[in-house]
């Protein structure tokens, strides 16, 4: 059987061990490689930034937060530092610009997210908006951030994880021009909707200003994000850095199971019609079919033998939030809400599952005398990174290697991710590569999450080496 694990390994391509072990020995002078900006400077303001959260003794910055508000105040002053020129745009987005020598030509934007899930680490996200603004740094301290043959923006988006209005890319998905108008109105827990949230920020957006923050394709040359691995490989492989071939897709499901609301103690079990057991079932059926789907799925003209091996391969299905009501110990639930995150390589392959996973529940729901609702609250589908953007993305990273260790390394690992990234959303509006920074035991979404000072580094070092290559 093929874990997980196997999995990612089996991804990376034309990959070498290196003769130097787990880790890069670092070389040289660290004055000539920019080490006080990219590395000790970058490091510093990563824990900085970790510390602005909404919770104590965790970290946590939703969308519009006060924390995201407070923290996206201090990226736009640590990008007006870097010599950009800076906005908030109507979704709670920071921008940070620089014209460089053609003002109109078309632009090379830089992006990850502020936002964070909850109990977080501090890389996730703010990795790849900090390398980019020390980037521009030095270009700027060494006098030829105007030198760029085409206007660089770093973009930090106000929403990818989708925690508090369970919609992902609320902020790239507005620059792409794929966001609807509709997501103005989805409600979090407290009844407040997106437009509310911003409005509280002193945001007014409308429908024609959220049509207006789509950018203009014709403007645009490419996009490129630079984000922790959230995987094992590269330090598996001993390597700091890994250029991404593609983006599993994915669909985020919200499921209510409505049953009869009773006493605990009074309704004999032979008459109950619990919507938890219900549900405990229908999860148990999730992580069966994604566990096995080749025992689940038929062999049709919309599922063959080739995507079903993509799905044993690389389907993966979670359950990751469940509530109830009343939610009393001595009360038999009335309903119960529970999430599906649903993700896999193959386009078709999800949609197989979805409609395999969505007939097995109804009918679960129906020998229970359960009524069952399933909404389809995201969906993205897999993307594959531009061949030409890799290239550069991997050229930039050999170089930047090469000059911290002074020596030819083995040629840099190319991965598949398995987690979303704002490069889904950024794919509809223009070309997109992706470079992967590798992140101790491949923990992230949590407190443990971490990446060595020398990667964060490494990380900022390609990307100024990507931008020498566009001046």
């Amino acid at each position: 059987m093929i874990t997980p694990l196997l999995f990612l390994q089996l991804c990376v391509l034309s990959i070498v061990l290196p003769t130097t072990g787990s880790a890069f020995m670092l070389s040289g002078r660290e004055d000539d490689l920019f080490a006080e900006i990219l590395r000790d400077e970058a490091v510093s303001r990563l824990n900085q930034l970790g510390k602005v959260s909404d919770a104590d003794g965790y970290l946590e910055r939703t969308f519009m937060s006060p924390a995201s508000v407070r923290a996206a105040n201090l990226i736009r002053a640590w990008m007006e530092d870097a010599g950009l020129t800076t906005w908030m745009d109507y979704m709670g987005n920071v921008h940070g610009r620089v014209e460089g020598l053609n003002a109109s030509a078309e632009a090379l934007l830089i992006g990850s997210h502020l936002d964070t899930v909850v109990d977080a680490g501090i890389f996730d996200g703010s990795l790849g908006i900090i390398s980019a603004i020390s980037a521009l740094k030095v270009l700027k301290s060494n006098g030829t951030l105007t030198n760029l043959i085409r206007p660089v923006e770093v973009i930090a988006f106000s929403d990818e994880e989708g925690v508090r209005f369970q919609s992902t890319f609320l902020g790239s998905a507005a620059v792409a021009g794929i966001l609807p108008v509709s997501a103005l109105q989805i409600s979090d827990k407290s009844g407040v909707n997106v437009q509310d949230a911003l409005k509280e920020n002193s945001i007014a957006i409308t429908e024609e200003s959220l049509f207006q923050l789509k950018y203009d394709p014709q403007s645009v040359w490419g996009y490129i994000e630079v984000h922790i691995e959230q995987g094992p490989v590269l330090e598996w492989v001993g390597f700091p850095l890994g250029v991404v071939k593609g983006i599993a897709g994915q669909t985020r499901l919200k499921v209510t199971v409505r049953g009869s609301q009773g006493h605990a103690g009074t309704v004999p079990m032979s008459l109950r019609q619990d919507p938890m057991a219900a549900s405990a079932e229908l999860i148990m059926l999730l992580e069966s079919l994604c566990k096995n789907p080749k025992d689940f799925l038929s062999y049709d003209g919309h599922c063959n033998d080739s995507t079903v091996e993509s799905l044993s391969n690389s389907l993966v299905c979670t359950v990751g939030e469940i509530s109830t009501w009343p939610s009393a110990s001595n009360v038999i639930p009335g309903q119960v809400t529970f999430t599906v995150d649903l993700r896999a390589m193959d386009n078709m392959g999800r949609e197989a599952v979805l409609y395999e996973l969505s007939n097995r529940m109804y009918e679960i729901c129906e020998r229970r005398s359960v009524s069952c609702i399933i909404e389809r609250k995201h969906d993205a589908n897999a993307v594959i990174c531009d061949s030409e953007l890799t290239s550069e993305l991997k050229f930039a990273a050999n170089a930047a290697l090469k000059r911290i260790t002074g020596e030819i390394q083995d040629e840099v690992p190319v991965l598949m991710s398995g987690a979303g990234h704002d490069a889904m959303a950024m794919s509809h509006l223009t070309k997109v590569g992706m470079l992967f920074v590798r992140c101790r035991g491949g923990v992230s979404h949590s407190p443990a999450e971490h990446v060595l000072d020398d990667d964060v580094w490494a990380a900022g070092l390609s990307i100024l080496a990507f931008l020498e290559t566009h001046m």
